[in-house]
């Protein structure tokens, strides 16, 4: 009977976050089965899940170019590098990362605080041109005003995007420091490339859409829940909302 009332909850909680993993699945469940007066290890759990192939497998596919070094605009330095990030809106992580569509790509630009792991702007555009990532930091600016003293790095790769005229003049306009990466190195950009896999190894966003509107809702529900209720180890099992918040407040 128990173990009837644990695959209901992780069945809830899947039902947001379709493939999030054994270890964070069972720090979500705590509260429910205490609820429930229901003990069962981690251990337990992966067997249980095992058991019912309920264990998330992860997927490789072929991926789409998203970054386009190759121009004429000025490239600027890294200036996170061996960086101490100490609080939220000190450094801003940007990327572009494709969403399949059954006849192509569109593409979801992010902007993501590096403390907090929050998603504080988003745009799914149908292409590579610079209004996603314009949009996706004009969001982001509008989700967290602060003062114009207040030190504010964004750091993206050196792509056509974010090195355009409009992009860097919006940036310098509300006093926003540029950092990029230096040699096309993920690892430069780390925080950024997590959160692209998470959103869609854990929400879904591999799959392909049957058009960009709906690719546009499954994008609005992930980055919702992976704010609100996707736990972090890096946060101390804590949400990006939590941190986020907390730290504002203190």
């Amino acid at each position: 009977m128990h173990q009837v009332i644990v695959l209901k909850l992780v069945e809830e909680i899947r039902a947001d976050m379709p493939r999030l993993g054994t270890i964070k699945l069972y720090h979500m469940l705590q509260g429910s089965l205490k609820q429930h007066d229901i003990k069962i290890g981690r251990d337990k759990l992966y067997d249980l899940l095992n058991y019912y192939g309920l264990l998330i497998r992860r997927k490789r596919r072929r991926k789409p170019l998203t970054t386009d070094s190759d121009h004429p605009f000025f490239k600027y330095k890294n200036l996170i590098k061996n960086l101490l990030i100490k609080y939220p809106n000190h450094v801003w992580v940007c990327d572009i990362t494709y969403i399949r569509l059954l006849n192509g790509f569109c593409y979801l630009s992010l902007v993501t605080d590096a403390f907090s792991r929050r998603i504080l702007g988003y745009y799914l555009n149908k292409d590579l041109a610079s209004e996603g990532t314009i949009n996706a930091l004009r969001m982001a600016i509008l989700n967290c005003p602060r003062k114009r003293s207040q030190m504010l790095i964004h750091h993206s790769d050196r792509g056509l995007q974010y090195c355009c005229r409009e992009y860097i003049e919006l940036l310098n306009h509300h006093n926003i420091a540029i950092s990029m990466t230096q040699n096309g190195d993920p690892y430069e950009n780390a925080i950024a490339e997590r959160v692209n896999g998470i959103l869609k190894e854990e929400f879904g966003l591999f799959n392909a859409f049957k058009s960009l509107a709906d690719a546009q809702i499954a994008v609005d529900h992930a980055v919702k829940f992976y704010n609100e209720k996707r736990p972090h180890f890096s946060l101390n099992l804590q949400t990006p909302l939590q941190v986020h918040k907390k730290a504002e407040i203190v």
